[in-house]
């Protein structure tokens, strides 16, 4: 039986063990998927090797580091710095990012989007702030430190800080890339700046899934349309499940189990 896993900190909350679970058993694929607290992201190689493990996805704060471990990125990967799906073929770790696609599928039905506002710099804005603009999309980000904009500003994406932020266009997107609200009632920036992109936008989107976060609650009030990260959650899980498992399935084979994890 080959094992898979998630690596990050917090992980007890992940819905990927349930995901893969429910399509491994589905689609009688002889695999089982844990999760793992991994505190020091720059363990992840070792711990990968030391756990025996043949694939596994990576979540907050760990996806920079888990770039690092990889011994061959796909293009994709190599070209945002940031992994989100690793696979092991013969002792090399093959680094993959389906994060990006998954976001791009998941906001899809928000019709007249153009401008996208991203409150924070991490890794999952990484990769989604470059499919983004592949697709045509305008995307701004606003981080609390300057140093996460650093890249972003060599990359030709427009970046404020807190300090400096300027409301002098409105954004039809906003979306929280942060892990505030997802253990405490903590926003992603503050509420004046929040009341400003909020008021002009057309939908307001949080990658943090399975609640209803302060963020989303606060884009509620304004009677703007919100959408958990459930669809990215589990549209970047199908494509991960692809790699794992070699391709034998198909997209809509795989989502018709592992969507039922959403319904439990």
């Amino acid at each position: 039986m080959q094992l898979f896993n998630i690596f990050g900190n917090p992980v007890s909350h992940s819905k990927s063990p349930l995901m893969h679970n429910l399509a491994f058993q589905g689609l009688g694929y002889n695999g089982v998927y844990t999760r793992y607290r991994l505190e020091d992201g720059s363990q992840l190689r070792e711990k990968f090797f030391e756990l025996g493990i043949s694939g596994a996805n990576i979540t907050v704060p760990h996806k920079e580091y888990a770039f690092k471990a990889c011994d061959e990125l796909d293009e994709f990967a190599q070209k945002v710095g940031s992994v989100n799906t690793i696979v092991n073929r013969d002792g090399k770790l093959y680094g993959y990012n389906t994060d990006a696609t998954g976001f791009l599928k998941a906001i899809s039905e928000f019709k007249e989007i153009k401008t996208v506002l991203f409150l924070g710099a991490g890794g999952t804005a990484q990769s989604t702030s470059i499919v983004l603009r592949d697709a045509g999309y305008k995307v701004t980000l606003l981080n609390r430190s300057p140093k996460r904009l650093e890249r972003y500003k060599k990359e030709g994406f427009k970046t404020f800080t807190f300090e400096d932020f300027e409301m002098n266009e409105h954004f039809d997107l906003v979306v929280n890339m942060t892990s505030a609200g997802l253990e405490d009632d903590s926003l992603p920036c503050p509420i004046e700046i929040l009341e400003e992109v909020v008021l002009s936008s057309k939908a307001c989107v949080d990658v943090i899934y399975g609640k209803e976060t302060p963020f989303l609650k606060f884009a509620k009030n304004y009677n703007k349309p919100t959408k958990d990260g459930s669809d990215m959650l589990l549209y970047q899980g199908i494509i991960a499940f692809e790699y794992f498992t070699n391709h034998q399935y198909s997209f809509d084979e795989i989502k018709l189990y592992m969507q039922q994890a959403f319904k439990l």
